[in-house]
């Protein structure tokens, strides 16, 4: 079993390497794509190609007037990761969900530097096949949906623990 002092430092871990990876992919996408043709890999299932996000998830708000959007992404959410990492650090529950949080905040919280310093944040991945594909995102979007599907996944696998269910669950 983890110590609790263990368990903090794994998750400390967990973020710094989220964000420092997330902050290097940038840096490398912005220095090596920016103003390039979109570079396709493994027979076109895998773009790498620049785009500069104003707006939230799959660019949604770009549109809307600056001052707005500015609130809404600067403001709005660094006071929504304040309140979701104040209440992951209280809940004592089992790592899968402490990690689930972790990465969630550590992509939110990369993501969200980006829109405080630059009023925008750096996308460069693309995957599909065909006419099918995904929004263009980055390092800190797959660690928020990794965080999401994590969360789910500890979710139903507490659920379905029988032992659990009349036990503690934060043990």
């Amino acid at each position: 079993m983890w110590s609790k002092l263990g368990k903090s430092l794994a998750l400390l871990l967990l973020v710094v390497m989220t964000i420092g990876c997330d902050r290097v992919t940038k840096q490398l996408a912005t220095e090596n794509l920016a103003g390039e043709p979109a570079r396709s890999f493994l027979l076109d299932t895998f773009r790498l190609t620049y785009a500069e996000n104003t707006g939230g998830f799959l660019s949604l708000g770009a549109s809307m007037p600056p001052v707005l959007r500015n609130a809404v992404f600067t403001v709005v959410t660094g006071v929504l990761l304040l309140v979701l990492a104040v209440f992951a650090f209280r809940q004592r529950g089992s790592l899968w969900h402490a990690a689930a949080f972790a990465l969630f905040i550590a992509g939110g919280a990369s993501n969200w530097f980006d829109r405080v310093s630059d009023g925008r944040v750096v996308d460069f991945m693309n995957l599909g096949v065909g006419w099918l594909r995904t929004g263009i995102f980055n390092v800190a979007d797959v660690a928020i949906m990794i965080g999401i599907a994590l969360f789910a996944l500890a979710e139903l696998r507490f659920r379905s623990a029988p032992s659990q269910r009349t036990g503690d669950r934060y043990g």
